[in-house]
């Protein structure tokens, strides 16, 4: 039951789109048959503001749940995040030991997709692959000094030509 977007109600309270004047009213002390009679054109039923009334006490808003309500977070806890990062902090140091974001997932029993988040969003890590770089032996090196400085040198006769 959201009555009002932005605007003054009673006493010059402020209520913005998440608070509805009926939960304004309830904070100022007012009953459910005092609200039904603050807006005799909605045509609400008593039973209806009494459970928004009992709503807000319980909650302090029409729109909260209670605390703990819903499924809890299993994933992204202090202590996953505490695992993955010793985990992740372990493998720094140790050149060619490394586990990768699956490996961790299942020795922790959390999913790949938290273990890549937990790294992330909480320790600030980004993760990369390592492409090993090609080798350039002396022969190649000769071979492309070679083609380039024939290539220069056949871009400036064609230079002085024009």
């Amino acid at each position: 039951m959201y009555w009002v977007s932005c605007r003054l109600c009673y006493y010059g309270e402020a209520v913005d789109d998440r608070q509805t004047e009926d939960s304004a009213l309830r904070k100022q002390q007012f009953g459910a048959k005092a609200i039904i009679a603050a807006y005799p054109g909605k045509n609400t039923k008593h039973s209806t503001i009494k459970k928004i009334c009992r709503r807000i006490d319980q909650t302090g808003s029409v729109n909260e749940h209670k605390a703990g309500s819903g499924r809890p977070r299993s994933g992204r806890t202090v202590t996953n995040i505490d695992h993955v990062g010793e985990l992740i902090s372990s493998q720094k140091g140790n050149d060619g030991q490394h586990s990768s974001s699956h490996e961790i997932a299942a020795e922790l029993s959390i999913s790949n997709r938290y273990v890549r988040r937990i790294a992330k969003e909480d320790l600030h890590l980004s993760a990369f692959r390592r492409v090993p770089a090609q080798v350039i032996s002396e022969v190649v090196k000769q071979k492309r000094h070679v083609s380039v400085t024939s290539a220069q040198s056949s871009r400036r006769q064609a230079d002085v030509l024009h």
